[in-house]
C-alpha cells in the first residue's frame, strides 16, 4: 500500500518529503494540545500550522482550523490572558479591551451564535484556560510533548515489527549493493550511489560485503578503484577512504581505519509485536537519552553551536532519506519527532516548558504574576527563539549553494 508513495518520494516528487517529516511532527503536537485542551472543557477557537498571515482556514464548529505562511511550529489558541501571544504569532495586533487577550474580536463578518472571536457570546468562566484546576492545565501543556513521543514510539516499534532488526552476520555476508551514501563523506564526493554494486576492488573482485569493508578498513587514505555496476552499466570509480579511529572491542587497541560513507541494507526478518513493542520502547528512549545529552554539550560548550541544524538542512536530509527510501525516512521521522518533544520542554518563554514553569511558579505563588512580568517574560521567549532561528539558518546557509 505505501510502496506507490514511497515510490513518488523517491524518484518523483522528494521535495514533498519535508513537508510530510515537518507537517506531521508539528500536526500531531498541536494535536495533542487540542485534543486535552477539549477534553478539559477549555475554549479552543483556533488551531494552526504554521505563523503568520494565513494561506488557508476554515471553521468547523467552534474552532477555526489554518494553515500559515511560516511552516516552523504551530499552536492551539485557547481561551486565556496569554491570547495576546498568540495573536502576535499569528502576524496580526490585539485590538480587544484590555484583560480579555484580544477575544473581543470578531472576524468573518461575525456569527450571532458563536462565541468571541467569532461572534458576539461571551466566553463560559469554566471555559477559559486559568478556570481549570492546575492538573488539568499541566496536562494541556505537556500533551503536546507526549504525543510526539508516542508518534515516535509507534513508528520505532511498526519499522521493528515490519523490518527487524539486522544481525553482524547478515551485514557481513549481504549482497556487496550500496544502499545509502552519507552526504559529505568520501563515497559521495567520489560519486558513488544508492543502488550501486559493488564488483572489484583494485582489480580484485569481490562477493559479499564484507570483502568490500575488509579492503576498504585497509585502504585508508589510499586511492582505490572500485569497479561497480550501475544499472547494469560498468564504471570505475575512485575513492579515498578517510582515517577514523577505531577500537578493537575484544583487545581494547587503537587502531586507524578507512571508511567511505557507504553502507548496504542487509536482510532482515519481522519481530513478533510483543518484542518489537518491548524493543522499540527502549530504542525510543535511547533517542531520548542521545538527544537530552546533545542538548547539555552545547549548553556546555563540548559540541559547537555550528552542528545545529535548522529547517533548511533538516529539510535536505528529509529529501535524501526520502530517496534512500520509507526506512530512512520513517527513522528521521521518529527522532525528529523527539527532538522536537524533547527540545518543548525547555524552559524557555513560548515553549511549552516555559510555560508549565509559569505556572507551577504561579501557583506556588498563589496568584497570576503581573501583566508587565508576563509581557517581560514573553518578549524575553521571543528574544531567544529569534536567535536561535538567525543561528540556525546561519548553520544552514550552505545549503543554499550560491550562499557558500
Amino acid at each position: 500500500m505505501l510502496t506507490p508513495i514511497v515510490a513518488a518520494l523517491r524518484d518523483h516528487v522528494p521535495w514533498l518529503a519535508p513537508v510530510l517529516v515537518f507537517g506531521l511532527v508539528i500536526f500531531v503536537h498541536e494535536l495533542g494540545h487540542f485534543l486535552a485542551a477539549k477534553a478539559a472543557g477549555v475554549y479552543a477557537p483556533r488551531f494552526s500550522i504554521g505563523f503568520g498571515p494565513t494561506l488557508w482556514r476554515h471553521r468547523w464548529g467552534e474552532t477555526e482550523y489554518r494553515i500559515g505562511i511560516l511552516p516552523l511550529g504551530g499552536y492551539v489558541r485557547m481561551a486565556s490572558r496569554d491570547d495576546d501571544a498568540a495573536a502576535l504569532l499569528e502576524g496580526g495586533t490585539v485590538s480587544g479591551a484590555a484583560g480579555d487577550g484580544g477575544m473581543s474580536r470578531t472576524v468573518d463578518g461575525g456569527d450571532p451564535n458563536a462565541m468571541l472571536p467569532f461572534g458576539p457570546k461571551p466566553i463560559p468562566a469554566n471555559r477559559w484556560f486559568e478556570s481549570q484546576p492546575l492538573p488539568a492545565r499541566l496536562g494541556i501543556m505537556v500533551a503536546g510533548v507526549t504525543m510526539n513521543a508516542l508518534l515516535a514510539l509507534a513508528v520505532v516499534i511498526g519499522m521493528l515489527a515490519y523490518y527487524g532488526l539486522p544481525s553482524a552476520r547478515s551485514i557481513q555476508h549481504s549482497a556487496p549493493v550500496i544502499a545509502d551514501v552519507l552526504p559529505g563523506s568520501a563515497a559521495e564526493q567520489a560519486g558513488l550511489a544508492a543502488g550501486d554494486s559493488v564488483a572489484a576492488v583494485d582489480g580484485v573482485p569481490v562477493h559479499v560485503w564484507s570483502d568490500v569493508v575488509d579492503r576498504i578498513r585497509q585502504g585508508s587514505g589510499q586511492r582505490l578503484l572500485l569497479g561497480v555496476v550501475r544499472k547494469g552499466n560498468p564504471l570505475d570509480v575512485a575513492v579515498v577512504p578517510r582515517s577514523v579511529v577505531d577500537t578493537n572491542p575484544e583487545t581494547g587497541a587503537v587502531t586507524s581505519i578507512g571508511r567511505i560513507g557507504a553502507s548496504v541494507r542487509p536482510a532482515r526478518n519481522p519481530m513478533p509485536w510483543p518484542r518489537a513493542v518491548a524493543e522499540g520502547w527502549s530504542a525510543t528512549w535511547a533517542m531520548v537519552g542521545t538527544t537530552v545529552s546533545a542538548l547539555h554539550d552545547l549548553a556546555t560548550g563540548r559540541t559547537s553551536l555550528r552542528s545545529i541544524s535548522g529547517p533548511l538542512r533538516i529539510a535536505q536530509v528529509s529529501v535524501e532519506a526520502a530517496r534512500s527510501g520509507i526506512e530512512q525516512l520513517l527513522t528521521l521521522l521518529a527522532f525528529l519527532s523527539i527532538n522536537v518533544a524533547v527540545f518543548n520542554l525547555l524552559p524557555i518563554p513560548i515553549l511549552d516548558g516555559g510555560a508549565i514553569v509559569m505556572t507551577i511558579l504561579e501557583s506556588v505563588k498563589g496568584g497570576p504574576f503581573s501583566m508587565r512580568t508576563r509581557e517581560y517574560v514573553l518578549r524575553a521567549g521571543l528574544i531567544a527563539i529569534a536567535l536561535l532561528f538567525v543561528l540556525v539558518m546561519y548553520n544552514d546557509r550552505c545549503v543554499i549553494s550560491f550562499f557558500c
